[in-house]
């Protein structure tokens, strides 16, 4: 009986303890999207990565070339004659794999160029959403946007994702 009664009592003291709660809703590629600075900074980067991609591409069709016409001359080609031509296109492939390691790795140029780009302005899309939140007194904001919120049903009246634009000087 005491188990039961202390467990009804959890129970409602976490219930009252959600209702207190107030949560709001977020889209966060609503927001981005209407932030010119984020719209030309993903324009800079793709260009910068097409740009890179066909340097990575035009040394893989080097590559490809040698090859192509080391398989056509092999037959005319003395031993000493085809190991050096094997030797440069495998330093040609090795040179087309580590410049795309430099510009694509994970810890690459681009990753770097993304960052220096992005990073301030989620940054203060952060701030907008925290001080939009901080007024209105929203203990948790959720990004509906995200895949991980799994949000099944929200009320319009919650998404205050107008007001963040607002805070950020870009009205909608």
């Amino acid at each position: 009986m005491k188990k039961i009664f202390a467990t009804l009592l959890l129970t409602l003291a976490f219930v009252a303890g959600a209702q207190a709660q107030k949560f709001a809703l977020i889209d966060m590629e609503y927001i981005m999207s209407n932030v010119p600075a984020y719209e030309r900074a993903n324009e800079q980067l793709n260009q910068i990565s097409k740009k890179w991609q066909a340097e990575v591409e035009a040394l893989d069709n080097e590559a490809k070339t040698l090859y192509r016409n080391y398989q056509n001359e092999a037959v005319f080609l003395s031993e000493a004659q085809k190991k050096q031509r094997e030797e440069s296109i495998v330093a040609k492939e090795k040179e087309a794999a580590e410049l795309k390691k430099k510009y694509f790795s994970p810890q690459g140029e681009l990753y770097k160029k993304r960052t220096s780009l992005l990073e301030p302005i989620q940054e203060e899309v952060y701030n907008a959403v925290k001080g939009v939140a901080q007024s209105r007194g929203f203990q948790l904001i959720l990004d509906r946007a995200s895949e991980g919120a799994g949000i099944i049903f929200a009320s319009p009246n919650i998404d205050i994702s107008n007001e963040v634009l607002s805070k950020l000087g870009y009205s909608k």
